[in-house]
Parts: C-alpha cells; sequence; structure tokens
C-alpha cells in the first residue's frame, strides 16, 4: 500500500528557484530604480556609472537574498558597504564645506552642523517644555537638517522599530564590520547585566541635555565623533572630549566587537538604539519563534550579535525588545524555528510571505536611505584615483 505523499510547504530559509527569485524581486527593481534615480537616469558618464553600479549591488543583493533565503550575509554586505562610504562621503564633504572634519565655533554659533539622529533622545525633553531642540543644526535647510532626519526616523520606526540599527544607521555598519573579522571569539561569555547600560546612557544624556540644554552625550562621549567630525582643538577641556571619543571608538567599535563577534557599541552602549528598542512594541514585524519547530540548540542565543536572544526568550517565543531584525537567528537556525513574523497572525502560517514583505519594507529603506551616500563615496572614490584628490 503506497503512502499518501503531502508536498511540504517551503519555511524560512528554503533556496527558491530562480523563476520565482526574479519574480519576487521584479518589484524591488523597479521601486529602487524610481527611488534612486527620482525617474531619471543620469547623463553625466560618471554619475550614470556610480548610479548603474549601485542599482545593481543592491538589487543583486536582494535576488540573492530571496534565491538562497539567507537574510544577514546579503544585509551585512550592503549596511557594511553603506557604513564605509558613508564616512567617505561625508568627511570628503567636511573637507569640501569647511577645510577639515573638524567645527569652528562660526559653525557651531550660524547653526551649521548636519544633524545626526543619535541626537534624536537628547531633543526630546527640551522641545517638549521649552520649544527649544537644543542643537545648533537647520531646521529645513543644508546637509542633514533636523526636520529631514526626524521625518526619516519616525516613517522609519513606524515600519522598521529598531530594524532602524541593523538597516539604516550609517554607524551600525561599522561595529557590525568589525565584528565580524575573527571565525571565533575571544570572549565568549559577557555579563548579561551589561545590557542594561545603554538605558543608564539614555536616561543620563536625556536628563543632563535637559538640564544643561546641550547635546551631552554628543559633546562628551559619542564614538563617532572620531570618524565624522568634532569641535576644533582650541582648549584643555576639548582636548579631553577629544580624547574620549577616540578611546570609545576604539575600544567600542574595533576592540570589543573583534573580540566577543557581538555589535557591542550599539547593544551595550548606545541610547539611540536602547530607544529604538520601545518602537519595537509599535511596528508590524518582530521576529518570533514556532515551538513546534524548535528543537532548543541554542545556536540563535550562541550567534545573536545583539543579545536579543536568550533562553528566556527562545521559551518566550520570541526576540527581546532590544532585536534589530538583522536575520542572523533566523539564518542559523537548523529548522527554521525564528522567522519574520507580521504582529497579529499566526507564528506559523505564510512564513516566507511574512519574510518577503519585511524585506520589501526593510530592504527598500536601506536602499534609498543609503544610496546618496553610497553614490557620492563611490563618485569621490574614483575622483581619488583619477585626480589624486576626493574633493
Amino acid at each position: 500500500m503506497m503512502k499518501e505523499h503531502h508536498p511540504q510547504e517551503n519555511t524560512v530559509g528554503d533556496r527558491q528557484s530562480l523563476g520565482k527569485s526574479f519574480l519576487f524581486a521584479f518589484p524591488m527593481m523597479l521601486l529602487t530604480f524610481i527611488m534612486m534615480s527620482g525617474g531619471k537616469i543620469p547623463a553625466e558618464p560618471q554619475k550614470l556609472f556610480v548610479f548603474a553600479v549601485t542599482y545593481l549591488f543592491f538589487n543583486i543583493l536582494f535576488f540573492l537574498m530571496i534565491h538562497t533565503g539567507k537574510t544577514d550575509r546579503y544585509r551585512a554586505t550592503a549596511f557594511i558597504t553603506y557604513a564605509l562610504l558613508f564616512i567617505v562621503s561625508f568627511i570628503s564633504h567636511m573637507f569640501e564645506v569647511r577645510g577639515s572634519m573638524s567645527l569652528s565655533e562660526e559653525k557651531i554659533i550660524l547653526c551649521e552642523v548636519p544633524f545626526c539622529h543619535l541626537v534624536i533622545p537628547m531633543t526630546l525633553i527640551p522641545a517638549a517644555f521649552t520649544r527649544t531642540i537644543i542643537f545648533p543644526g537647520s531646521i529645513t535647510e543644508g546637509y542633514a537638517s533636523i526636520a529631514s532626519m526626524f521625518a526619516i526616523w519616525i516613517g522609519a520606526s513606524l515600519s522598521l522599530g529598531r530594524g532602524w540599527c541593523s538597516w539604516g544607521c550609517f554607524f551600525g555598519g561599522l561595529d557590525d564590520a568589525f565584528s565580524r573579522i575573527l571565525k571565533k571569539p575571544l570572549i565568549k561569555k559577557i555579563d548579561p547585566r551589561w545590557t542594561y547600560l545603554p538605558w543608564a546612557v539614555l536616561l543620563a544624556a536625556m536628563l543632563t541635555a535637559a538640564a544643561f540644554l546641550s547635546p551631552t552625550y554628543c559633546s562628551w562621549i559619542c564614538p563617532f565623533k572620531a570618524v565624522t567630525e568634532f569641535q576644533a582643538v582650541t582648549s584643555f577641556k576639548i582636548l579631553v572630549q577629544t580624547i574620549i571619543f577616540v578611546a570609545l571608538f576604539i575600544a567600542l567599535v574595533i576592540v570589543l566587537p573583534l573580540m566577543t563577534k557581538r555589535r557591542t557599541q550599539c547593544s551595550l552602549f548606545c541610547p539611540f538604539g536602547a530607544m529604538q528598542g520601545l518602537t519595537n512594541r509599535i511596528n508590524a514585524f518582530a521576529v518570533r519563534i514556532d515551538p513546534d519547530k524548535c528543537i532548543n540548540c541554542k545556536k540563535c542565543v550562541t550567534a545573536c550579535p545583539t543579545f536579543s536572544m536568550t533562553e528566556e526568550s527562545v521559551q518566550a517565543g520570541g526576540a527581546l525588545t532590544s532585536c534589530m531584525k538583522c536575520g542572523t537567528c533566523v539564518d542559523v537556525c537548523p529548522k527554521g524555528a525564528p522567522s519574520f513574523h507580521v504582529r497579529g497572525t499566526p507564528v506559523d502560517e505564510n512564513r516566507n510571505i511574512k519574510r518577503l514583505l519585511f524585506l520589501y519594507a526593510a530592504f527598500l529603506f536601506l536602499a534609498t536611505f543609503s544610496a546618496g551616500n553610497i553614490q557620492d563615496g563611490l563618485s569621490r572614490i574614483i575622483r581619488l584615483i583619477t585626480t589624486g584628490s576626493m574633493i
């Protein structure tokens, strides 16, 4: 007697055929073209070349995400490339308009400082009680205006939550990059109590910013001042601040990610990231675990670069609020227990469709948000090769 055969439903992580992969990737090809070009193809040969390279880069990665069923490796390729070329683009731009990376008192007084999303937590209390934006930037004009960054942040938070930190934050790609260099961690055990530190930093930054009406985190302990912009060293106080910036960058963004294979700056220090964890509760997407598939192998706990999977959270059926939706846990699970999930739907149904919905939102945001910096960074590298100067 022959056994009745029931076709098995694809699980997250399954490869898709070339035809299906192209079919699912085609809408992204159209959307990225519209968003990157504004409907107009560059006429200048070099700009056309850079546009084509950037467009192909993103769409090949998205196609591979669909075809292989893997998310993190291709997300990380785009995310890290964005972070590196953002630094090239931003620093070159600063030298172009100022002649250096340092901020003069005049630029600060004239409010000509690009607004950084890391400042957002520090602006909320003063804005609510004093109707003052405590940042020396322009509300609507210039490079990275306050209004544009707030609009981008609100949109990204509603659609991705803390996924911003793995799909949008140009700083996050740096510790993500360094965390992948070594094959095995040199430091394997980190006390979970360290995960409370970002909340302490967030509270301190918000309270001191409200008390002094100054972005104190940016003034004293932001690691990324070392690779973006900093106040010109004209006093002993500013010298101390500069030393702190460089020391924290080396420790949190380079050394600790290398030694732990974790995103230590994002997970154990960043106040903006802590605040973004709250937005994970209000957006449509989450990472959930199907208890019927989980074999308690703990691979997701070990592999999670952001300490967002614990034995307790796995048993509860999902990641912690600190989850950055990078897809590592989904990729490493041998049984496909973790998956990208749409809130309000059953965990064990239509998993591939939910993954596609998340990827369309997350990848389109990454491609759109980063394309300008990637194209500018590539253009400046080409300019350096051909002329000897990036500016």
